[in-house]
């Protein structure tokens, strides 16, 4: 399996100070800064955001593959990810994750799909990787235009 590649730097200080991150696809190379993770409406990225992204995305290809395995052919699924940061004693932390995914799948009952998109929740590598923080999932299963 490949080993994928991603690097920041910092130059400065945490409150003046500036960064940037990139990642080996080139996908990504983006400006980030104390005001962009801790303020609204800074400029640049920050890794909650970044981690929002990759979660996003490894939940819905997660409940895709998992679906299409039992015969299920989805046509959309869309998840945002809001990352929550607190301050928490001297320092920050992740404290939540919110998930909304809404999902266009002919054949499947809204039962069926829930309990796809818990497990997909639980395992995929993502969610593993992030299992300190609190998940919070809303699954809504959209009607197929024409069924």
């Amino acid at each position: 399996m490949p080993v994928r590649k991603a690097n920041a730097e910092w130059n400065g200080n945490l409150r003046e100070g500036k960064g940037t991150v990139k990642t080996e696809s080139g996908a990504l190379d983006n400006r980030y800064s104390f005001t962009s993770r801790f303020e609204e409406g800074g400029k640049g990225t920050n890794p909650e955001e970044l981690i929002g992204a990759a979660h996003a995305g490894c939940f819905s290809m997660a409940l895709a593959g998992a679906l299409a395995k039992d015969g299920y052919n989805p046509k959309s699924i869309k998840t945002e990810d809001k990352v929550h940061i607190e301050k928490v004693g001297d320092g920050f932390k992740i404290t939540k994750i919110e998930m909304t995914t809404e999902a266009e799948i002919p054949g499947i009952q809204d039962d069926m799909f829930h309990k796809y998109a818990e497990s997909a929740k639980q395992n995929c590598p993502v969610s593993q990787a992030l299992k300190g923080v609190e998940m919070v999932l809303d699954a809504r299963l959209v009607s197929v235009v024409g069924q």
